[in-house]
């Protein structure tokens, strides 16, 4: 197999600002008079860092891009996201503050597109994005993408310029598809670029320990990874608001149990499996039926997402348990810290989850979590000390481990108490921008010293070896 170690060394000229100033200039400083700062570029094809959350495939992956993105830019960065325009009436560059900004660019039609559709318009976003950053003059050494589809835009941008190129995939298609019984006509498309940003990155980074060995496994043994952990925003989600505090401002009974599920509403996030173990806990758990599930999370309609919703709403019919289930819709995340400091346990009930940021920032906020025992779930959360793991797609584990919960108010405060510590401990965004910042100014850094072929030779032996070894 032909690998990049097979591919002849490409170097930036232009100079690099390798130390970027830890504390950004004043806002008020005119653009044109800030001192320059190494511009970079991340990349998320379908994921719009500058779209309300809970819209279709709108979620986690388009947080983690926007929240990096502004934590980068604090550390002394110039970073750019780039996405796909889907709104003709949205403006096309959105500034989250001096030194980063959301750029729109159009490929395809200005409408949502679903996001195994959108490989024949990735062209066009090449096009879009070389014809953006001639017309401004710039040059990003550096592009980290997220998600299948922009690792084909960087693997592009990496043959024609020969950047630094990081990837994130967000959700592997090998462990999904696994998952599924039929496969999508792109399956095999997508298992192919997998692979390909895997061999030829010049890094890729694992958000859990889970989703590297994953990616060695099931991938190829041939990538270079850093495990660096997705993130939350531990000032927001946080134990600053009591339980009895929260449910007043949102209008619920202070002396009910409360479920909680946060997310779309697809197929894939398992609210089947945690509506039926809901039911069965209630129906033969006197203590426990009067619990109340609030289910958070938007949705259109007219599209998937509403079809599920319309789908979860005849299982609770047939359930007969309509009374006891509140759709909340869409919430922002002004008020996401709410329903989780409301709520009594948070249920990630998700038949994959290569992160599950949900249950960070439930965790933040002192909430318990019951979650699937997959991906990085196994990471985030820990078994019998932050919350608990079941198999997914299990109603009897799952009703089993949210009574265990509900039933040990003292117990379950041991949990909030270690949940919300672990999360300040690990999963602050400025951590992960630390981590990330560093890498990418190793990479930047080895941009500079021509390879020797001594290198080369090292390179290509422990590549042959590594191929040998899987």
């Amino acid at each position: 197999m032909k690998t990049n170690f097979d591919r002849p060394v490409m170097r930036t000229v232009r100079p690099l600002a390798l130390t970027p100033p830890i504390a950004p200039p004043s806002f008020a400083t005119p653009r044109s008079r800030r001192p320059e700062r190494q511009a970079i570029a991340l990349i998320s094809v379908h994921g719009d860092p500058a779209a309300d959350i809970g819209k279709e495939e709108a979620g986690g992956q388009n947080v983690y891009v926007r929240e990096v993105g502004e934590a980068l830019a604090r550390l002394g960065w110039q970073v750019d996201l780039f996405t796909r325009r889907t709104d003709p009436e949205a403006p096309a560059i959105v500034e989250h503050g001096p030194h980063c900004r959301t750029i729109r660019l159009e490929a395809g039609p200005v409408a949502f597109v679903p996001r195994d559709a959108l490989f024949d318009h990735l062209p066009e976003f090449v096009e879009a994005f070389e014809r953006f950053q001639n017309a401004e003059g710039n040059h990003y050494p550096l592009i980290h993408t997220n998600y299948w589809l922009s690792a084909w835009v960087g693997l592009r941008l990496k043959e024609r310029h020969g950047v630094q190129l990081v990837h994130t995939y967000h959700s592997l298609g090998v462990v999904k598809y696994g998952a599924i019984a039929q496969l999508p006509p792109i399956a095999t498309t997508r298992l192919g670029v997998e692979r390909e940003i895997l061999e030829r990155a010049d890094r890729v980074v694992a958000t859990s320990p889970q989703e590297k060995e994953h990616m060695e496994t099931l991938v190829s043994a041939l990538g270079r990874i850093d495990t660096i952990p997705c993130g939350t925003d531990v000032n927001r989600f946080s134990t600053g608001l009591s339980r009895r505090a929260a449910r007043q401002v949102l209008g619920m009974g202070d002396d009910r149990p409360v479920v909680l599920y946060v997310g779309r509403f697809d197929p894939r996030k398992g609210i089947e499996t945690l509506v039926r173990a809901f039911g069965r806990l209630r129906d033969r758990d006197p203590q426990l039926a009067d619990a109340q599930l609030a289910l958070v999370g938007g949705w259109d309609d007219q599209g998937s997402d509403g079809r599920e919703r319309r789908r979860i709403g005849d299982i609770l019919q047939g359930l007969g348990l309509e009374s006891s289930v509140t759709f909340a819709g869409r919430v922002g995340h002004d008020r996401l810290p709410l329903y989780y400091a409301a709520a009594n346990v948070c249920v990630v009930p998700s038949h994959y989850e290569p992160f599950g940021l949900v249950a960070i920032e439930a965790m933040g906020c002192g909430t318990p979590v019951v979650a699937s025992n997959v991906g990085g779930l196994k990471f985030t959360v820990v078994p019998e000390e932050t919350g608990l793991l079941v198999p997914p797609q299990d109603v009897e584990g799952f009703a089993i481990a949210i009574g265990r919960i509900l039933k040990d108010p003292v117990w379950a405060q041991q949990l909030e108490a270690r949940a919300s510590d672990r999360v300040q401990q690990t999963f602050s965004w400025s951590g992960v921008s630390g981590h990330l910042s560093d890498l990418y100014r190793r990479l930047l850094a080895a941009t500079i010293a021509p390879a020797t072929p001594a290198d080369l030779n090292a390179v290509r032996a422990r590549a042959v070896k590594t191929a040998k070894v899987s």
